[in-house]
């Protein structure tokens, strides 16, 4: 699971050339280099504070308070954050130079592709050109039938296609088999509770969203009372299909998501909508079956071919084009989009400069092809080794924490053991670079390059058909400040843009290094052994491997950590909205390997300090090693969010915001009371905790 934010299992990127064109044209302020950040920060501490009653506010309080959010954010992180910007602006420092004065065929690449990007005068003057032949393609549908046709010709055009998502996947149950995969899709708004639940908040939002809706097909031509009316087809579509929509948490659910049908079977889950059409026209290979993530949402699909009128569906193809694209077409349409889903959903006060926008996308694009610079500058083969030996350490306590687990079965800790021992390490980068030859990119056309990329990278993937799994194949760029499990492979990801500091200092003490890098290891390694993470065998294979007993036990372990997680407040009360809870289920995995990562990076610093002559007790700036690994844990999540995201968070995310990381692990390990010398029955050292790792 990404560490932090959104399927891998996260925490939470030579030749001469004819004249060349500015890299920007607009928006074109040279970014200021970002404020570097300390692993371990004194003024952060906010001594008012009792660390046994809310060692967040205690960790964080005085950071939180000198930080407000910046207008262009909705969340401000002093890790993630500040990390993350300093890794964009050095990735646009390398940008900038290959859009100006590239050294090789691949820097000339990339340079053009963000040069595209940031032309917006070439945007302004092209106004909706670019995405004439994908309404003009809509405009001619006839029949609702002819969906297929239609949503197979978007996609093979590099054009929004939704509806579904289709791709390959690893064989759930045989990882060494990579299969064709299809499951819901087709929403704009967050989540499927936006459309269905019957509150004031959510009634509010639909409106703003309808008046959205409405404004966006102003400014691609309808008249007033027409955009009002496609508007109207768009939300009843979208509408019904979250209604079929599989709830996230049950999405959490390994089994709950396989269903392998032949594709005669899964023609007839929607006869009204012909897949044979559409997968000719992906250009996917042969295949007899496949998996269908959510039958249920298909056979919604197939009733809406048969109720909605042609020209809903004209409207709703319509709408996600225009969407898709907001972006990429003149101001009117960035600015419209902005409006309602970073203002309005998210409450961001004002744009994404441009810069940081092309910045990411180039990243997204062509990530390890600018990855490969990148990682030369910022990933020295000493801190790569360095991490190395951090990893060891962690997978060496595990192991321990295994053996010495005080609810589970001999029979299932050898098979615990067995799986820990069939990790696979990837750290900083990968082994082999992924070529871009087949990626076609033009310095003047940003719209034809996002098209060229989407048809690139669906047919990477659907080029996996019925191929040897690469195991040594990454789903993160270098330069993401960010990690990942992945069940399917059973490995442990660990980009190089995370590898530095506040996570990682090669010039720190261990306690530092160990409370932040140290957890994020011991987290990723946990998420092995979380909910999800525990139902696949050490080769990838959905496959229970615990006996009946210790599963019980498990499920009774996670359940505490459920109830725990669901009394915490992602939001208070406010104007309309009710006070705003997390969702321990939604978040149960997260918090499990919060729980789990924090524990045996202790034990795994307690190791380490034993080799260097050292012990927990020692001191540094008045702080014992144990004080300074768990400050060094909380430090990582000091975080400002505004009210909208994080009750959009609440209800998509499955993490838990920075408060509960820290506040909930801690309470839920012994050691941090005695480190801050707490008494017992304290809110930071209760009387009873959960412990599943």
């Amino acid at each position: 699971m990404k560490l932090f934010r959104f399927a891998p299992l996260l925490l939470l990127a030579a030749g001469t050339a004819l004249a060349q064109a500015p890299a920007s044209t607009s928006d074109n302020q040279r970014p200021a280099p970002p404020a570097e950040t300390r692993s371990f920060d004194l003024s952060a501490i906010d001594k008012t504070a009792d660390p046994c009653t809310d060692f967040y506010q205690y960790a964080c309080g005085n950071w939180n308070k000198s930080n407000p959010i910046p207008g262009d954010q909705v969340r401000w992180a002093r890790s993630f954050s500040l990390l993350g910007e300093r890794n964009r602006y050095y990735l646009w420092q390398e940008l900038d130079a290959a859009a100006k004065d590239p050294k090789s065929p691949l820097q000339k690449k990339y340079g053009d592709f963000y040069a595209a990007c940031m032309n917006t005068d070439l945007i302004e003057k092209k106004g909706v050109e670019p995405i004439k032949p994908a309404l003009d393609r809509i405009a001619s549908l006839k029949d609702a039938h002819q969906l297929a046709t239609l949503v197979g010709g978007l996609a093979q055009q590099g054009d929004s296609a939704p509806l579904f998502r289709f791709g390959i996947q690893q064989d759930e149950k045989d990882s060494s088999k990579q299969i064709a995969s299809i499951g819901q899709a087709g929403l704009s708004l967050p989540d499927r509770d936006y459309y269905i639940v019957d509150n004031k908040r959510f009634q509010t939002i639909r409106q703003q969203y309808h008046d959205h809706l409405t404004k966006m097909f102003t400014l691609a031509g309808d008249s007033a009372d027409q955009a009002a009316v496609e508007a109207d087809a768009v939300l009843k579509i979208e509408t019904a299909l979250a209604k079929s929509s599989t709830a996230r948490v049950d999405l959490r659910d390994p089994e709950k998501r396989y269903h392998i049908y032949t594709t005669a079977d899964f023609q007839k889950l929607a006869p009204n909508f012909d897949f044979s059409v559409y997968f000719k026209d992906v250009n996917v290979g042969h295949f007899e079956t496949l998996n269908v993530a959510t039958p249920d949402f298909f056979k919604a699909i197939n009733e809406l071919v048969a109720s909605e009128p042609v020209d809903s569906w004209k409207s709703y193809l319509r709408w996600h084009t225009l969407h898709a694209s907001a972006e990429n077409l003149p101001k009117a349409f960035a600015d419209e989009n902005f409006e309602f889903f970073q203002k309005t959903l998210a409450g961001q006060k004002e744009p994404t400069p441009r810069w940081k926008q092309c910045t990411a996308a180039t990243d997204r694009a062509l990530g390890e092809a600018v990855g490969q610079d990148w990682v030369n500058q910022h990933f020295p083969p000493k801190a790569k080794a360095s991490m190395d030996q951090l990893v060891a350490a962690l997978e060496k306590a595990l192991g321990d924490d295994i053996k010495t687990l005080p609810w589970m079965s001999d029979e299932t800790k050898k098979a615990a053991e067995e799986k820990l021992a069939e990790f696979r390490n990837k750290i900083g980068y990968p082994d082999k670079w992924r070529n871009y030859a087949a990626l076609d990119v033009k310095r003047d056309d940003v719209m034809a390059n996002f098209h060229h990329d989407a048809v690139f990278q669906r047919n990477y993937m659907l080029n996996k058909l019925g191929k040897p799994v690469d195991e040594k194949e990454w789903s993160m760029t270098p330069p993401t400040v960010n990690a990942y499990y992945q069940p399917s492979m059973n490995d442990i990801n660990f980009p190089a843009g995370i590898l530095q500091p506040p996570f990682f200092d090669p010039d720190i003490d261990p306690a530092v290094n160990f409370g932040g890098i140290g957890v994020v290891i011991g987290h990723e390694m946990t998420h092995g052994f979380d909910d999800q993470g525990s139902k696949y065998d050490g080769k990838g294979n959905l496959r229970e491997w615990q006996t009946a007993e210790d599963r019980a036990k498990f499920v009774e372990r996670t359940d505490c950590e459920v109830k725990e997680y669901s009394g915490f407040e992602a939001a208070p009360a406010h104007g309309d909205s009710q006070a705003q809870n997390l969702n321990g289920k939604l978040t149960l995995g997260e918090n499990t390997a919060d729980n789990g990562g924090l524990r045996i990076a202790y034990m795994a610093l307690l190791d380490t300090l034993a080799k260097q002559g050292k012990t927990i007790s020692d001191k540094i700036d008045n702080y014992s090693e144990a004080q300074r690994f768990f400050l060094g844990f909380a430090q990582v999540w000091c975080q400002n969010q505004t009210e909208q995201s994080a009750r959009q968070s609440a209800l998509t995310d499955p993490h838990s915001p920075g408060r509960w990381r820290t506040n909930g692990s801690v309470q839920n390990f012994d050691e941090f009371g005695k480190a801050f010398g707490c008494t017992k029955g304290q809110p930071m050292y209760p009387e009873n905790a959960c412990r599943v790792w």
